[in-house]
């Protein structure tokens, strides 16, 4: 996620990096308590009622770089439904992200925080905020809670991450989590975290490491209260998590970019998140130096009949690119999205739209989504994923859609949330794979 506008040149060289490493902590729940799903708010224009429609894509796009060069920098059919037993919580759009609604300390505080597989942290604005950016909901005030507790320093929660000290005469850990431009400082603390079931009761998880942000600055939004670590480090919601919901594992299907507001996206975690049944497709996940990232192989992607390698030798390397919730478009190295891009020009026959706040991006007008290729990536296993046309080429004006991928000069990639749209994903720590299934997120 950048962390200031630029022009749209510069758009494209910056975003969402991650710069700290992570630490361990575990969750004490009981291991019988059920899995349950949470209800995702994509960040399209629901909060963002006077923001043009090319801003809102440019935005996307300027938050997707600056990671996929650190991570890989570091490490060269069948509508489904979730389990009637999983509870089920919100995850809703908000213009290229979706934030997670959870709660946080007792009595609960509501908090909007962006739903980010890339990485490991959750934090939130925390009272005194000395310097955190505009935020149009309340802060949260560890004072006010009953359960919150700082981190002592030292201790192995705080040494576990790199960039800590302790401050005097408190003794309490203090973080700093960097982002490209960017960053959160604070206190790391624990807390009781709530998450609203939309099939039951109110889910909560105690004693949660947390960042308690007082110091937060970059290009989030006014709705966004900070953001909701879900890559596979030891400090993440998931890992922390562990197996209190019957596993380590969960699923998502988020909506498309543009669905109307009022329709959110579901992530269901640990028992009855498992993907599975017909049209099921799964991949192995791959170990990267970064335990963060859900790494995997992809061997090309199809436009069409026209088969084209990720590799111009064929060869790909394991873990080439990874799925990361917090990146919207997908990116690719400069060679491939050159083959790409020239594949889908020859194939489509209709003109190109040269918008000068939209380039470099190659655009078409709406009948692109009628007489436009389809796209299917294939990754290890024989896991062929094929491609919406409305992940394909995104609205970024009115009647004008893109090219939803972009290149990096990194030999690897992102599988962004543009192209994870309408498909049921499953993340299984436990088996080390991801599954796909071709859904209608929109009815879930």
């Amino acid at each position: 996620m950048a962390m200031k506008k630029l022009s749209f040149p510069c758009l494209l060289l910056i975003s969402f990096a991650l710069l700290i490493t992570t630490f361990c902590a575990t969750a004490r729940s009981p291991s019988s308590r059920q899995g349950f799903t949470a209800h995702l708010i994509h960040r399209d224009h629901i909060h963002h009622p006077g923001k043009h429609p090319a801003q809102r894509y440019t935005d996307a796009f300027r938050r997707a770089f600056a990671r996929v060069q650190r991570h890989f920098e570091m490490n060269v059919p069948i509508p489904p439904s979730f389990h009637l037993d999983t509870v089920q919580s919100e995850i809703l759009p908000d213009n290229g992200e979706y934030l997670l609604k959870l709660s946080i300390g007792t009595p609960p505080f509501d908090v909007y925080a962006i739903a980010d597989t890339g990485s490991d942290l959750f934090w939130t604005h925390c009272l005194p905020c000395d310097r955190c950016y505009p935020q149009k909901k309340p802060k949260y005030n560890p004072k006010s809670s009953s359960t919150y507790r700082d981190v002592a320093c030292p201790s192995q929660q705080c040494h576990l991450v790199d960039n800590t000290v302790c401050a005097s005469p408190s003794n309490t850990c203090n973080y700093t989590y960097g982002y490209a431009g960017g960053l959160t400082k604070g206190i790391l603390g624990t807390e009781t975290l709530t998450f609203a079931s939309t099939m039951g009761p109110p889910v909560t998880l105690p004693n949660v490491v947390f960042g308690c942000g007082r110091n937060n600055t970059g290009a989030f939004s006014d709705t966004e209260m900070g953001l909701v670590g879900l890559g596979k480090g030891p400090v993440s919601l998931i890992s922390q998590m562990g197996t209190s919901f019957g596993g380590r594992r969960f699923s998502q299907c988020l909506v498309p970019f543009h669905t109307p507001p009022t329709i959110t996206s579901k992530m269901s975690f640990g028992s009855g998140s498992e993907v599975s049944g017909p049209g099921t497709i799964t991949t192995s996940l791959v170990a990267l130096q970064d335990p963060t990232c859900y790494g995997v192989t992809l061997y090309g992607i199809s436009v069409g009949s026209t088969y084209l390698p990720f590799s111009s030798s064929g060869a790909s390397t394991k873990g080439n690119m990874f799925l990361d919730s917090g990146t919207p478009p997908t990116i690719v190295p400069r060679d491939f999205y050159n083959r790409l891009e020239a594949e889908v020009k020859r194939v489509v026959k209709l003109p190109p739209i040269d918008d000068p706040q939209l380039r470099p991006q190659l655009c078409y007008g709406r009948d692109v989504l009628a007489k436009g290729p389809v796209l299917t990536a294939h990754f290890d296993g024989k896991a062929d994923v094929e491609l919406k046309q409305t992940s394909t080429f995104i609205e970024a004006k009115d009647g004008i859609f893109c090219f939803a991928m972009t290149p990096t000069d990194s030999p690897g990639g992102i599988f962004g949330n543009f192209a994870q749209a309408d498909y049921l994903i499953g993340f299984d720590l436990d088996k080390n794979t991801i599954s796909f299934k071709s859904t209608d997120c929109t009815k879930l």
